[in-house]
């Protein structure tokens, strides 16, 4: 496979060296241009993996991206404080981009799509009927429906993800990277208060990427959304586990839940994407700090 992947940020990079190690090769697009933080410069120098700058929100960087390739995994958003600071900005991205994708694909030829959307579609009083609280959550929701749209008008088939926390070694940016930016600095002996409280439901940045690979040939057609709620904690259990491993490590917990239910059930996606593992919360937490010295 030639896989194009919108985004080259913390999951769209750890999908991308994954799909190089299966014997595939990857082009990335995204509005930055590579650095070593994204671990494919080496990819990218012997001809595995290129870099296109662009931006997903117009439809003639999609198309030029996608020229060429065989398949598509479309990661590219602006993350829910973003999406509140600049509403515009985000739309044409998080709604438009994911419409470019789509009909990018449509005029490509290319019959199937895997895009990202979140567990943000869910509000913050049910976890089995989606009712989003930010816009973030609201234009992942709308995604969703397109994809719908693009297989009755087109025979476009695709996947969408719903992941929770994203969790793991590199993620920086996001309310949602707390956990993360924790492990960090309990590894580099600093203080840190995870931003927000309650119970999330936490899933391993490899999981992420066993999910999307899986996506890309699943067992079934059609316009298929999985959740991937991870192992749902409260988060001041998270900060226990970072201590138990790390003694002496001084996290914290403050701010207010996530404005989203946390009770998200388990997906069952074998029938389409074949089983997928689970990491526990104290493989992951183990994981993460292993990778998170400087």
């Amino acid at each position: 496979m030639k896989v194009l992947i919108t985004g080259g940020g913390f999951i769209g990079c750890a999908l991308a060296r994954e799909l190089i190690t299966a014997g595939h090769t990857v082009r990335i697009l995204d509005v930055q241009g590579p650095t070593a933080a994204t671990g494919l410069l080496d990819a990218i120098r012997d001809g595995v993996a290129d870099w296109r700058q662009g931006d997903v929100g117009r439809c003639e960087d999609v198309q030029a991206a996608l020229d060429g390739c065989s398949h598509v995994v479309h990661l590219a958003a602006l993350l829910t404080p973003a999406c509140q600071a600049e509403p515009l900005r985000g739309a044409q991205v998080n709604l438009i981009g994911t419409l470019n994708v789509f009909e990018a694909a449509r005029r490509a030829s290319v019959p199937h799509v895997v895009y990202a959307s979140s567990a943000g579609v869910y509000g913050p009083h049910s976890a089995a009927y989606p009712e989003p609280a930010t816009l973030y959550g609201t234009w992942k929701l709308a995604g969703e429906g397109i994809a719908r749209a693009y297989l009755a008008d087109h025979g476009i088939t695709s996947v969408g993800l719903r992941p929770f926390v994203v969790y793991g070694a590199g993620r920086e940016s996001g309310l949602s990277s707390g956990p993360s930016l924790a492990c960090r600095a309990a590894a580099r002996d600093q203080p840190y208060d995870i931003p927000f409280s309650g119970r999330a439901g936490l899933v391993h940045v490899d999981d992420v990427v066993h999910a999307f690979a899986a996506a890309l040939l699943p067992r079934r057609a059609g316009a298929f959304v999985f959740d991937l709620p991870g192992v749902v904690v409260a988060i001041e259990d998270v900060a226990a586990e970072i201590a138990r491993q790390v003694p002496g490590a001084r996290i914290g917990v403050k701010g207010p839940p996530l404005t989203i239910a946390p009770d998200i059930a388990p997906p069952d996606f074998d029938a389409v994407l074949g089983p997928l593992p689970t990491t526990t919360l104290a493989a992951g937490i183990a994981a993460t700090l292993a990778t998170s010295l400087p």
